[in-house]
């Protein structure tokens, strides 16, 4: 499974279904398959950085660099199950869970001011000043009934990000 010269058997599809929780339908899966085996240029199983960094929507993305660190050397279950973090179907607690993952720049499993500002940095580039985003942040911050010397753990983005109402969704095309 990977190979471009392999095929995915009905029991691949349902194995990949099963690894992605279901998030994502067998058709999908084999659309995403073929995807997956092109951007594979090498054959060699996995999509390193520089392939993914040939998806114009990714490579535009400012936050692909954080990314790439996710998905650099993913094989195809692993490819599928992190795209279907971006299904409408994928609940709250794991879209949350996927954006500790991008904020938590040195994956050592807490966040902490520095670390948000980079991503904040990342996004927003010269249309605010640094003193700028670190007034919004403290504020965002303490309004959540924290302080900038704080490290979030994921429980903490779930609490402040699994608020009823919010709604987090983003589709990846699969074509």
């Amino acid at each position: 499974m990977g190979n471009a010269s392999s095929m995915l058997t009905q029991y691949d599809i349902e194995e990949v279904q099963e690894h992605c929780n279901y998030l994502i339908s067998q058709q999908e899966i084999v659309s995403l398959y073929q995807r997956f085996c092109q951007l594979d240029r090498n054959a060699k199983g996995f999509i390193s950085a520089d392939e993914f960094l040939s998806i114009p929507e990714f490579a535009l993305n400012p936050l692909s660099q954080k990314l790439l660190k996710m998905v650099d050397g993913l094989n195809f279950k692993d490819f599928v199950a992190f795209l279907s973090t971006f299904s409408s179907k994928a609940s709250l607690e794991q879209k949350i869970e996927l954006l500790f993952k991008v904020y938590d720049i040195d994956s050592k499993g807490k966040v902490t001011f520095k670390d948000l500002l980079e991503v904040l940095r990342d996004l927003t580039g010269s249309f605010m000043s640094e003193e700028q985003r670190e007034k919004v942040l403290s504020q965002v911050l303490e309004e959540a009934g924290y302080s900038r010397n704080c490290s979030l753990l994921l429980e903490d983005f779930v609490k402040i990000l699994g608020k009823p109402g919010l709604k987090i969704e983003v589709e990846v095309p699969v074509d």
